[in-house]
């Protein structure tokens, strides 16, 4: 009979295995890397292009551009690029971030000799027809101002524009700046930086020697650059902050008030990264976080509230972000800077660092559950230039950190009174 008075034995998850890509380059430049390991008929293929941005404008114009492949090209129009995509049961995915912009197509390997030629067609030919751009920006406008009543949006675009200025990752847009974009304008952009010798594509799930054949000839070899110069992406200059920044957008009818707080804080390829990922997960990263069980659990002042640590090409911050009732907005600032205050005095104790260990580990291994996930992983270090054993030294790293360690970190990279702080409702 089951003993339910004793817990099941339970092992520490110590490291993962990783599936290794196979690169390759095909004639015409574009890097290429295979994870082969389906056993379902199924890819998933992702064109990736770093975002050519000349000035932190160029975001917008970018941002657009991702969002506006779909919608023609000179063979076809957005609403037979949709009807073939779905005919097949297929899904093409434009995605744009700060640094890279990318289109996915998730397809059954039967279908790749009808939907590969669209795919090529939508890269190299896509026309931004100016009646689609029009809705488009239309719509957006349209977006952005009721977006801009939302506290927490308000207060996410303040956070960006503080902590990085002019650099690309503050710009934030306005609605007139959809005004200044225009088809001329997109179809230089595109042409710059939709190159193969800009783009990484990657290749996971069922890949055989036929689909790779199709993807050599259609993109390696038929692929030829425009002619056009794709402009360097140079880094920009280092920002200095002003310490202790706060910012507040007074509104008198708000019920509840938007927070963030953070700063600049160092990149995945940083010795220390992995270690201030612990530490940020004590902090807010998980449900049973340190701000969590006192500002939700114990306080009751709000639903959610979390930090994060994201790491860009050229830059990397670290954030905290909830929304709370105007009456406890500067109770719940006192509670956070409390929080912070305590890492950095006291060691976190070996049961409460165990269990971050085990979270950290544990949903890593949960995340990879296929071989799309692998493919991430991957992502995430190759576009960092880092490699795979990166995720060796990470896992070390969160298995053999001491308490010393991470009140060491805690010292080095959270300071309450150096951070930007942002309160969009009532302080």
């Amino acid at each position: 009979m089951l003993d339910r008075t004793s817990p099941p034995v339970y092992y520490p998850i110590r490291d993962f295995d990783l599936i290794e890509p196979k690169h390759i380059t095909f004639p015409n430049g574009l890097q290429v890397f295979m994870f082969d390991a389906g056993e379902q008929e199924l890819v998933r293929i992702e064109w990736a292009f770093g975002n050519v941005l000349a000035d932190e404008h160029h975001a917008l114009l970018n941002t657009c551009a991702c969002e506006l492949l779909l919608e023609g090209t000179s063979t076809h129009t957005s609403a037979q690029l949709a009807e073939l995509v779905d005919f097949h049961g297929a899904f093409l995915i434009p995605t744009v971030g700060y640094d890279q912009s990318s289109l996915t197509l998730f397809s059954l390997n039967k279908h790749l000799d009808r939907l590969l030629p669209l795919v090529k067609d939508v890269l190299t030919d896509s026309i931004f027809p100016e009646k689609e751009l029009t809705t488009y920006i239309r719509n957006n406008k349209q977006k952005l101002q009721v977006s801009l009543k939302k506290n927490s949006f308000v207060a996410r675009r303040l956070f960006n524009k503080t902590v990085f200025g002019s650099m690309r990752y503050g710009y934030v847009p306005d609605v007139s700046d959809y005004d200044r974009i225009t088809r001329d304008a997109l179809l230089t952009l595109f042409r710059q930086q939709y190159q193969p010798s800009n783009g990484t594509l990657i290749i996971a799930g069922k890949v055989t020697d036929e689909v790779l054949l199709r993807l050599e000839s259609l993109f390696g070899v038929e692929w030829q650059a425009s002619g056009a110069a794709t402009p360097l992406d140079i880094p920009p200059s280092p920002l200095i902050i002003p310490d202790g920044s706060l910012i507040v957008d007074e509104r008198a009818d708000a019920l509840q008030s938007a927070i963030r707080l953070g700063c600049q804080s160092i990149q995945r390829s940083h010795p220390d990264f992995p270690g201030l990922q612990v530490l940020n997960t004590l902090l807010g990263g998980y449900f049973g976080s340190r701000l969590m069980a006192n500002i939700r659990e114990d306080k009751g002042y709000t639903y959610n509230i979390g930090s994060g640590l994201a790491s860009l090409k050229h830059g990397a911050f670290l954030t905290i972000a909830s929304e709370v009732g105007v009456d406890v907005t500067a109770a719940t600032l006192a509670e956070i800077e409390k929080e912070i205050n305590k890492l950095r005095k006291e060691p976190v104790a070996e049961s409460e660092l165990m269990l971050v260990r085990n979270y950290l580990m544990g949903s890593t291994l949960g995340s990879l559950e296929n071989v799309f996930s692998h493919a991430d992983k991957f992502k995430n270090a190759y576009f960092s230039n880092l490699g795979l054993d990166y995720y060796d030294y990470y896992t070390n790293v969160v298995n053999t950190i001491t308490p010393d360690e991470i009140l060491r970190l805690a010292n080095t990279y959270l300071d309450y009174d150096r951070m930007v702080k942002v309160v969009v409702g009532r302080l």
